[in-house]
C-alpha cells in the first residue's frame, strides 16, 4: 500500500512533489477542484499531512489593498486544515509521520503562536529570499545556506525576482495573478530537504 500524503491547499504541489516523484500516493486538495473547507473525505492510514493556507490576508505587504483584511475569513480555511489533521491523528491507529503548516512570515503567528521552524529559500539553495514559517510536528530539514549576490537580494526585497513558471494542468482559482501563483510556488531545494528529512 503507498504511503498517502494530503497536501492541502497544494495549489501547484511543489511542495509535495518530491513525494509523487517517490512513489508516494499524492493527493493534491486545493481550490477550484475541491473546498478545503468541505474536504471531510478523509482517507485511512494517512501518512504525512502538508498544509499551505492562502497568506494573503496574513501578509505583512497589504498595506495598499482595496478590501480590508479579513482574519476570520482566512482563518477558517486555516482551521479546516487543522480539522482534517486532527481527524486523522483521531482516527489514525499509528498516527501521523508528520504534519506541517506553512505560511511566509506574516501574521498567522498572532494565531498559532511561535513556529516550529523559520527559513529563507537561500537556506536550502534557492537564490532568493523570503522568510517563511512551518509550524507542526515533523524532523527539521537541514539547512545549507548559500550566499546571495547584492543584485538577489534586492530583488528578492523588491519581488522582482525570476519566477519559477506555472505546472501544465495547473488549474488557476481564478481569484490569484499569475504572477501570485508564481510567486508562492514552493522552493524546489525547500521541498526536497523537507522530504528527505520527513521520509
Amino acid at each position: 500500500m503507498n504511503k498517502i500524503i494530503l497536501d492541502l491547499c497544494g495549489g501547484t504541489g511543489a511542495w509535495s512533489a518530491p513525494y509523487k516523484e517517490a512513489g508516494y500516493d499524492v493527493r493534491v486538495v486545493t481550490l477550484p477542484k475541491d473546498d478545503i473547507k468541505t474536504y471531510y473525505v478523509i482517507p485511512k492510514n494517512v501518512y504525512g499531512i502538508l498544509a499551505a493556507p492562502p497568506c494573503t490576508m496574513f501578509s505583512r505587504a497589504r498595506t495598499t489593498a482595496k478590501t480590508p483584511r479579513d482574519f476570520e475569513g482566512a482563518m477558517e480555511i486555516v482551521s479546516a486544515c487543522l480539522r482534517i489533521i486532527w481527524g486523522v491523528q483521531y482516527n489514525n491507529r499509528f498516527g501521523l509521520k508528520f504534519w506541517a503548516m506553512e505560511n511566509p512570515a506574516g501574521h498567522l503567528q498572532r494565531f498559532l503562536g511561535k513556529p516550529a521552524f523559520k527559513f529563507h529559500p537561500y537556506d536550502f539553495g534557492d537564490r532568493h529570499s523570503k522568510q517563511t514559517f512551518i509550524w507542526g510536528m515533523f524532523n527539521e530539514p537541514k539547512k545549507h545556506p548559500i550566499k546571495l549576490t547584492e543584485d538577489e537580494i534586492i530583488r528578492s526585497r523588491n519581488n522582482t525576482r525570476k519566477l519559477p513558471p506555472i505546472p501544465e494542468g495547473y488549474i488557476p482559482d481564478g481569484k490569484m495573478k499569475p504572477v501570485q501563483i508564481r510567486r508562492s510556488i514552493t522552493p524546489k531545494g525547500f521541498a526536497l530537504a523537507f522530504y528527505k528529512a520527513n521520509l
